[in-house]
């Protein structure tokens, strides 16, 4: 993880003093298109975006559960704020082929996961989709997906133990808290953007803008992609809520 974020902060470094050499500037507002695409690349890196996102999943299986959520979500603030500032001068038919590779890759690799973190790195790879092709349309469109993302994420990655590992751990907290794991599945259902649930509304906020600026085709692969990332999270709930899970008598999580 190291690694990997020091390699994004030299990129985007580099960027910085060619597009000074450039320019005769040191504002990032006015780019050169080499800068603004070392500068996209190495955001996409730090937000485990497509097509730099190989590192995530790895990073995220190999740490407990509230590292997790902290790498999912908090720390994906900072180049958010970044390509927040400077997307007016960016490529924005990059950036929306960058979103619509993240969910696709978010939605199709995630489907055959059984560990539970793996599984929730490749839903926050989907949702950084959502998220950089909301950026093309609009600051407050963002900061609404952004806040229900974080959100959702956080409601789902806190009940979860330590432990539970694979998918079919979480099936054995049934037997100690019902109403958790309720809840747990509850959120997991609005992160995969299934209405009325709250993570629908941005999705569908986003849709309607693309269709009204022209983009319906776009809308529509969007939408295709999210549906394997709505069907492991049915898939997940259908494990845990509506089967029979092993109880014993020293089940601790």
């Amino acid at each position: 993880y190291f690694l990997i974020q020091a390699t994004a902060a030299t990129v985007i470094l580099l960027a910085s003093i060619t597009n000074a050499w450039q320019t005769g500037q040191w504002a990032l507002t006015h780019t050169s298109p080499t800068p603004t695409l070392l500068i996209t690349m190495a955001i996409m890196m730090k937000l485990g975006a497509a097509p730099m996102y190989m590192w995530y999943p790895h990073v995220l299986q190999g740490t407990t559960m509230n590292t997790a959520l902290l790498i999912s979500t908090w720390q994906k603030f900072a180049p958010l704020a970044l390509l927040y500032m400077i997307h007016t001068n960016l490529d924005h038919t990059t950036l929306l082929l960058a979103g619509l590779l993240s969910t696709m890759i978010g939605g199709w690799a995630g489907l055959n996961q059984t560990q539970t973190r793996t599984l929730m790195a490749y839903s926050s790879i989907a949702h950084m989709g959502w998220l950089i092709v909301a950026i093309t349309l609009g600051p407050n469109l963002t900061t609404l997906t952004m806040l229900v993302y974080t959100i959702t994420t956080t409601a789902t990655f806190l009940p979860l133990a330590t432990t539970t590992k694979t998918m079919l751990d979480i099936g054995t907290a049934w037997s100690l808290s019902p109403t958790t794991l309720t809840t747990t599945m509850i959120t997991l259902m609005s992160l995969g953007g299934l209405p009325p649930l709250t993570g629908f509304m941005p999705k569908w906020l986003i849709l309607k803008e693309l269709s009204l600026t022209g983009l319906p085709m776009l809308a529509t692969l969007l939408l295709m992609t999210s549906l394997p990332s709505l069907y492991f999270y049915i898939r997940l709930a259908y494990l845990t809520l509506l089967t029979t899970p092993p109880t014993t008598t020293n089940t601790e999580y």
